[in-house]
Parts: structure tokens; C-alpha cells; sequence
């Protein structure tokens, strides 16, 4: 990377140090969100919402110090074949200044076919909004050949990526992308490269992260590492830690660092944040297609967990997948008798499922409510009063 490149990522790096590291809902997506929410509408999709209000402190690599209160909305809609989400967060800054902040991601993906293999696009809008009149905005887009199963994934693909600042000639990169993922009972892993051409020169950004979900507490790791050759690398991670005490509440707890942003001009540094987040019950859209021939499963209460059971004639295993936990695949205990069972900390809400039998045959028990995707596949409905 030559001189006047490394000076003009170092500006961008610098521009913004009095703005908190989140990103922002640019208001010309709000069409476009629509349009995708109707689509991830027709896939059977699931929503819930989430509004959390805390305290921070973010220290940038300089020493400048930034102490914030904050509030943040979240909004999801997930299914199989598209998922929708937005995070946003309105913060105090320093001299009386209010900063919206907040990112949403869109994707979505073709059913399965010729082995497992897929086609996803993703896209991602970020940006900063002030009251003192200042903004960032910043795009990503991402094409790319996906190869799932059921617990696992891998892809690779490629697109462009934009920045914005006020005042502040715009920028154009180039961004590649190898990814896998996978699930191991109550863990989930991520792992990514994505090398990225920007202003003439390539880095490349490692990532790693883990999901432990157990019942009454989600703790998040993550790292990353940015390589670039002749400008030198920069490392940095994180923890979050949510605990709930109840039913769709949670204390959370994250600390950590990040790195800069070039694309807003965001810089590098540390924080520390606590608060509370409050959720709203999962709520089931409506299926493309449905067979209520029979009543849902609802599960009995022991304890904070509720309880399954399945008969399973014949079956030397059986294991259960459902959208509550990103369809992560869990073993049933025996209890005897071809008897099945297992206990999840579910909040109240309505869910969709599927037994693996034997490791190889996935099945929807007799006598439950089903419901059809849009790619044709049969999931059972679970009703967690």
C-alpha cells in the first residue's frame, strides 16, 4: 500500500472520533425493507422485536474517552430461506449531541437443489446519523454459492462495498468473502475471510466467533484480525453475556474492542457497555401453506424448561431441530418403552421443528400440527403457552 494510500485510510479512520462504533438505518432503505419483509413473509417467517436502554464507555486508540447513555430497538424476521434484521441504537455524546446509530441486514437464498447447493444474497446498509448535522453511511452487497446441511454451511462469494461521509469524497471497494458455519449441541461456530480491494490496495479481515445457549444464558465470543501486508495488521474481539432471570428479559454485559471503519471513517477502539433488553414474544407469520388436520405439540412445564416426548417405535436414535436456537441439531434422551424426551428453556411463543431419526431420516411425529415451507419440506409446530 503506497504513502498517500495509507494517509487517506487514516483520515477516514480519524474523521469520526466523537462518534460511538454502531452503525446507522440510512431512511431510503425503509422501501426497500418493506418490499423484503413481504418476501420473508411468504416464506413462513418468524418476528420478534426487542428494546434494550443501558450505559457505555468507549475509549479510542488516541485516549479519548466517551461515556454514553443509550437506548436501542431491534427487529428480526427469520426463516429458512430469508432472514431481515435491524439494530439501531440513539446514544448522548459529548457538548449535548444525540448520535442515531444502527445497521440492518437482508438475506435470502434459493431452496436447495443439485446436492444441498444454494444461491444467497445478502445486503447490508450502516450509517450514523447526528444531531449536530453530521452522517456516515456506508453499503455492502454479497453474492454468493452456499452448501448447507442441516447444522453446518459453507460459502464463498463476492461484491461491492460503498462508503459515505459528510464533506468527504465517497468510496468504492471490491469484497470477497469464504465462510463456514456449524452447530455442536448448544454451541455454534462462524469463521470468515474476506479479502477486500480498497483505494488501490487488498486487506483481508479474519474472523472468528462462538454461540454457547444454554438455558437462561447466551454468552458470545468473537475475534478478528486485519491482515494487510505492507500497512501492518490490527487484532480485536469481544464477549456478550446475556442472562435471563425471566421470560423475555435480559441483563446484558459486553466488553471488547473493534476496528476501525474505513467506509465511515469509525476508529479504532475499546468499550464497555451494561444494560437491559426486553423482548416481545416470538410471533409466527403466516405459512405459504399449512395442514391443521392435528392440534400442535404443547409441552409440559418443569421448572424454567419445557418438556417433549416422542414415540419413536423402533429407533435406536432420535435427535430435534427447531427455529428457536437456529435449528442446531440436540440428541432426545431414551426413557424406554421407544420413548424420547427432552427439556429447553423456551419462552412463550409458537415454534416449528423436526426429529432426525437414526442420524439420516427427518420426520415430523404423528398426531402434531404441520406446517409446509416454502421449499416444499414439512416442519412440526410446537406452542409454548
Amino acid at each position: 500500500m503506497s504513502c498517500a494510500t495509507n494517509s487517506r485510510v487514516e483520515h477516514r479512520e480519524a474523521r469520526r472520533l466523537d462518534v460511538a462504533p454502531h452503525v446507522a438505518f440510512p431512511t431510503r432503505i425503509l422501501v426497500s425493507l418493506a418490499l423484503l419483509a413481504t418476501i420473508v413473509r411468504a416464506a413462513h417467517a418468524q418476528a420478534q422485536g426487542s428494546f434494550g436502554v443501558g450505559v457505555g464507555t468507549v475509549r479510542y486508540a488516541g485516549g479519548t474517552k466517551v461515556s454514553t447513555a443509550s437506548f436501542s430497538p431491534a427487529w428480526t424476521f427469520d426463516s429458512r430461506n430469508a432472514s431481515l434484521s435491524f439494530a439501531g441504537t440513539f446514544a448522548s455524546v459529548p457538548l449535548g449531541v444525540w448520535s442515531s446509530q444502527g445497521r440492518t441486514d437482508v438475506w435470502v437464498s434459493t431452496p436447495p437443489a443439485l446436492g444441498g447447493l444454494r444461491l444467497g444474497l445478502q445486503g447490508t446498509a450502516a450509517g450514523t446519523a447526528r444531531t449536530d448535522g453530521d452522517w456516515t453511511a456506508a453499503t455492502h452487497g454479497v453474492a454468493e454459492l452456499l452448501w448447507a446441511g442441516q447444522a453446518w454451511g459453507v460459502g464463498i462469494g463476492a461484491g461491492p462495498s460503498a462508503g459515505w461521509i459528510v464533506n468527504t469524497p465517497s468510496v468504492t471497494a471490491l469484497h470477497t468473502r469464504a465462510r463456514a458455519w456449524w452447530q455442536a449441541g448448544t454451541r455454534s461456530y462462524n469463521v470468515s475471510l474476506d479479502p477486500t480491494r480498497f483505494l488501490g490496495a487488498w486487506f483481508t479481515d479474519a474472523t472468528a466467533s462462538v454461540t454457547a445457549n444454554r438455558p437462561g444464558v447466551v454468552t458470545s465470543l468473537w475475534a478478528t484480525a486485519r491482515i494487510r501486508s505492507t500497512y501492518g495488521s490490527k487484532a480485536a474481539g469481544g464477549v456478550l453475556v446475556r442472562v435471563f432471570p425471566v421470560s423475555r428479559l435480559a441483563l446484558e454485559l459486553g466488553a471488547g474492542s473493534y476496528l476501525a471503519d474505513p467506509y465511515q471513517g469509525l476508529p479504532r477502539g475499546g468499550y464497555l457497555t451494561a444494560g437491559v433488553r426486553l423482548f416481545t414474544a416470538p410471533r409466527t407469520l403466516p405459512p405459504v401453506a399449512s395442514q391443521p388436520t392435528w392440534p400442535p405439540l404443547v409441552p409440559a412445564r418443569r421448572g424454567d424448561s419445557v418438556v417433549v416426548r416422542f414415540h419413536m417405535e423402533g429407533a435406536s436414535s432420535v435427535a430435534i431441530a427447531g427455529n428457536w436456537d437456529a435449528w442446531q441439531v440436540r440428541a432426545l434422551s431414551p426413557l424406554g418403552g421407544d420413548i424420547w424426551e427432552g427439556a429447553f428453556a423456551l419462552r412463550s411463543g409458537t415454534y416449528h421443528f423436526d426429529l432426525l431419526v437414526d442420524g439420516k431420516e427427518w420426520v415430523v411425529p404423528g398426531g402434531v400440527a404441520v406446517s409446509t415451507t416454502s421449499d416444499g419440506s414439512m416442519e412440526g409446530v410446537l406452542v409454548v403457552p
